[in-house]
């Protein structure tokens, strides 16, 4: 009776599961997304952790660099919002509040929180090296914005722990307190295989929006090939020649990121032609 509690608890947590997600396409790849996590919930807590990054970050003290980022990041999210209004998705933009912000980091490295909070560490400008090169740049982060990545994961993840722990519960009333335990190990390994796989897509198509919504402010993204290639070699290891290593990366392999951007070239020239 208990086992048959528990099973009927876990289908009940899934039904739950399903029924609290909203369903939407994301702008540009159209991907069909499932989110649990409602915009409210996630730029609350973004809003938080950037006032708390800014509070012990040191902003750049190059006023000309700092004019750069800004100047790029907004050409890059009037065509962002334009697009966005101009094809379903007018209701999205109230959720951003662009702000982008150049740091004293020496690391190779940007970041954006949802609403629109992008950072950019000094240590990336010596490899973009020009403004289209950094549009590539704030492209991919205003990309994983747009995208909702943040919430995607953060829905997905939130599931998956549900489930997880209702599974270990079913095996551990069948075959013990120690075989529950195990179940709950070996999902927890599980799942981090899964995330690992599931943040190379969200780069992947943060590549492809992010190439896009560049061109679209007017930056030839034929520019992001030469781009990657300065990444890659100015990244540590280079670029990743498959096996473990690249299966358990977060982004793609350089020599896939490259093929891929060859690929969704043709397209982001159109919107490149007409930004012109």
């Amino acid at each position: 009776m208990k086992r048959i509690k528990l099973i009927l608890t876990s289908v009940i947590a899934m039904m739950m599961l399903a029924s609290c997600a909203t369903v939407s396409r994301v702008p540009i790849t159209g991907r069909k997304q499932r989110l649990s996590v409602s915009d409210q919930q996630i730029l609350s807590l973004s809003a938080s952790q950037y006032k708390q990054y800014l509070s012990s970050a040191k902003k750049s003290t190059n006023a000309q660099n700092t004019a750069m980022v800004q100047r790029v990041g907004q050409k890059l999210a009037n065509a962002v919002e334009t697009y966005l209004n101009g094809h379903g998705y007018a209701s999205e933009v109230k959720n951003y509040a662009w702000e982008f912000n150049l740091v004293q980091n020496n690391s190779v490295n940007a970041f954006c929180m949802p609403g629109g909070k992008i950072v950019v560490y000094e240590g990336m400008l010596p490899v973009t090296q020009d403004e289209a090169s950094l549009a590539i740049v704030l492209g991919h982060e205003i990309a994983h914005a747009v995208a909702k990545h943040s919430a995607e994961q953060m829905s997905k993840q939130n599931n998956q722990s549900i489930l997880a722990s209702l599974g270990a519960s079913i095996v551990g009333a069948r075959l013990g307190e120690d075989a529950g335990n195990l179940a709950a190990s070996v999902a927890s390994t599980g799942l981090t295989f899964l995330n690992a796989h599931y943040s190379r897509d969200n780069e992947s198509e943060a590549d492809h929006m992010g190439l896009i919504f560049a061109a679209m402010a007017g930056y030839n993204p034929n520019t992001a090939l030469t781009f990657w290639q300065r990444m890659s070699k100015a990244s540590s290891g280079g670029g990743q020649s498959g096996g473990l290593q690249s299966y358990l990366s977060s982004h793609p392999s350089d020599t896939k990121r490259v093929s891929d951007i060859q690929k969704w070239l043709p397209e982001a020239m159109q919107y490149y032609n007409g930004a012109k």
